[in-house]
């Protein structure tokens, strides 16, 4: 029937009446009279699996979700080294399952070898501990759709007689392969154990973590404050260890109810140092425009350095400049984490001789380190800011091609008392396919002292090549 409601998932009650997803409404209502149904919304849904995902970093930072046809259905978290934390393997799924359940949640979980038979064990309503080496019996007795192939090749191994994940494991590879395709034998081997396949976490890896964990959960801002202090000195530990600083901290707050709360951080330059860290958590968390909420409390908090570059002691040389880079830096960590990374900025000097072009603003905190500033003369050759567009303005000149004599900017004549250039800047054709016209411009002062900086576009002796119809004045920037 097409176009027909159909049921798309179900609670135990339900499937205890014997109702199944895919069955229609009408046949379910029929079936059950009193049946309360909700409307499907997938995209709530998979929020809400990312909320649990998010719950679940606190058992281990290699949480996956399991996406078999492309839709989030599931979680799949390598606890590999994080066992013995929880007490063992199957300690820390007895701790997971009760953790969820105490948030209303009922989850099968299997812990196997490899990921395929964990997820082919717990979607067959399975359960326990996978001893190492066996998976293949584990899932000998499951259909062959646990595989997570496609309906076409089930239907075709079914006609086949190959109904069972163990009738398949019992027959010769190469016929398979030719039948079916390489890809059934691959599902095969890592459902069976024989081959195992890395997930792919949702979130970044962090290079170092440290984290407390309380019996009693915590929520006042000094206890916050003192175990994100304790933390860093932690980090700091582990950083001087690897000849490294941070660039980038992210602090995770569980609450009891399985919310999570992250925050992170970016600073200019590697840093270690536990004062300045501290100060800078401090601030960030001060500088919340939604404050940190605790609910209930937190009951783990987490600090980890998602990157992580080589730090050498800075040498302090004897004119002070590296002790001057050092308080910038800090100076731009203090102001990146009150005001945000993308509202302090820097000038970025580029390769190019376009003035429009010669230099952008990008996060101070992300920027390269600058290149060597040519020598400058006394008197600046450019404005420091300019005017984007540029303004248009109407000008005078002894001469076509001369500097101008008087302009009209806003209404106000400016006579001209000096004038210095011109500046000839060519345009770059390979960025301009329109051909922009060149630009002739010239730095001028007029009577009462103020200086422009103004340009010709165009050249009289080119109009002739189509550069320009007639050269026109602009004003591009103030000299202070």
């Amino acid at each position: 029937m097409q176009n027909a409601l159909r049921l798309a998932a179900l609670d135990r009650a339900a499937r205890r009446a014997g109702l199944a997803p895919g069955l229609t409404l009408a046949d379910a209502r029929a079936r059950v009279p009193d049946l309360a149904v909700l409307d499907h919304d997938p995209a709530a849904d998979a929020a809400f699996l990312e909320e649990v995902a998010d719950d679940c970093d606190r058992w281990t930072p290699l949480v996956a979700l399991d996406m078999p046809d492309g839709v989030p259905d599931g979680l799949m978290l390598d606890i590999t080294g994080c066992a013995h934390l929880f007490g063992g393997e199957a300690a820390l799924r007895l701790r997971l399952l009760a953790h969820l359940q105490r948030h209303g949640l009922e989850a099968h979980a299997v812990i196997a070898g490899t990921p395929d038979a964990a997820r082919a064990l717990a979607r067959s309503g399975k359960g326990g501990v996978v001893p190492p080496g066996g998976e293949a019996p584990a899932v000998a007795g499951l259909p062959v759709a646990r595989l997570g192939v496609s309906a076409d090749i089930v239907t075709g191994l079914s006609r086949a007689g190959l109904k069972t994940i163990g009738d398949l494991a019992a027959r010769p590879g190469t016929p398979l392969a030719a039948r079916f395709g390489e890809d059934l034998l691959r599902r095969l081997a890592r459902t069976l154990g024989r081959e195992d396949a890395r997930l792919v976490p949702r979130r970044p890896l962090p290079e170092c973590i440290a984290e407390r964990r309380f019996a009693e959960p915590i929520a006042r801002s000094a206890d916050i404050e003192a175990t994100l202090a304790r933390l860093v000195d932690d980090l700091a530990l582990m950083l001087e260890a690897r000849g490294e600083g941070g660039r980038a901290f992210e602090a995770s707050f569980f609450r009891t109810d399985g919310a999570v709360r992250r925050l992170r951080i970016e600073t200019a330059r590697p840093l270690r140092d536990g004062a300045a860290l501290a100060r800078l958590w401090r601030d960030r968390i001060e500088a919340l425009a939604d404050p940190l909420d605790p609910g209930f409390g937190f009951d783990l908090v987490r600090l980890g350095v998602l990157r992580a570059e080589k730090l050498t002691p800075a040498q302090v040389s004897l004119d002070g400049r590296a002790v001057e880079e050092e308080e910038v830096a800090a100076l731009i960590d203090r102001l990146a984490v009150r005001l945000g990374r993308e509202r302090v900025l820097r000038f970025l000097q580029r390769d190019t001789h376009d003035p429009d072009r010669a230099s952008a603003l990008v996060p101070a905190g992300a920027a390269p380190a600058p290149v060597p500033a040519p020598t400058l003369p006394d008197v600046p050759a450019r404005p420091l800011t300019l005017f984007d567009p540029p303004q248009p303005v109407e000008a005078l000149a002894e001469v076509p091609d001369g500097p101008p004599l008087r302009f009209r900017w806003r209404r106000v004549v400016h006579e001209v008392a000096r004038a210095e250039g011109p500046e000839r800047l060519a345009p770059e054709w390979w960025r301009r396919p329109d051909m922009a016209p060149t630009r002739d411009y010239y730095r001028v002062e007029n009577r009462e002292g103020r200086r422009f900086w103004l340009f010709r576009a165009g050249l009289y002796e080119r109009k002739a090549h189509g550069e320009a119809d007639q050269p026109r004045w602009f004003v591009h920037g103030l000299f202070p």
